[in-house]
């Protein structure tokens, strides 16, 4: 293989890896919408654990509605009171809400220049939007260094994010969102592997 065809096969998984935190972090954010689940009804089974993965988000979205999914969602991550879950990574690492994980967190976005929209009441440490931070940090969308994806994945995600999408992946209120789960999962396995892999 040349230099150039490793380069554009890096391009290419680098492009994947993006789009996958951008799928995950849309669907974390807030339920499908028709058009969201028509596409992913089409997503192609591969090869290997992520093909499966697939395969599965492509199933349960066959099987759901929009209307089903905005009261999964709800169920899930708003709830009376609060949701099933709390997707947060204050949370699953100290078991509070708004603590040392969201200061350190804020103190690196600030650093790579990443600021939260207007009209997001989330705090920054819910998993959608880190989802949709670690897509654009792989994507080159910020002013920030490639290796910082990474750096990125190591520091905020890598202690915490796996253990919420096994929690979403058994949820008792998941239903289309055991499958988000399992993608979620999957994914962060293979980031956590690729990461401790020799550079």
């Amino acid at each position: 293989m040349t230099e150039t065809q490793s380069s554009a096969a890096l391009d290419a998984v680098d492009a994947e890896r993006a789009r996958l935190f951008a799928l995950l972090g849309r669907l974390l954010s807030h339920a499908p919408d028709a058009a969201l689940l028509a596409r992913l009804k089409l997503l192609p089974r591969g090869p290997g654990e992520l093909g499966d993965a697939y395969a599965a988000i492509s199933a349960a979205a066959a099987a759901a509605t929009p209307e089903a999914l905005e009261r999964e969602f709800f169920d899930l991550f708003i709830g009376v009171g609060r949701g099933e879950l709390l997707p947060y990574a204050s949370y699953y690492l100290t078991g509070f809400l708004h603590e040392r994980p969201l200061a350190d967190l804020r103190g690196d976005l600030m650093r790579l220049g990443v600021e939260k929209a207007e009209g997001i009441a989330e705090p920054e440490d819910h998993i959608a939007f880190m989802c949709e931070v670690l897509a654009g940090l792989i994507a080159g969308a910020f002013a920030a260094e490639p290796e910082q994806a990474n750096d990125f994945f190591t520091r905020h995600m890598r202690p915490w994010a796996g253990r919420f999408f096994a929690d979403l992946e058994k949820a008792e209120m998941a239903v289309f969102y055991r499958a988000v789960g399992r993608l979620g999962r999957t994914v962060i396995e293979i980031e956590a592997a690729a990461a401790d892999l020799p550079a």
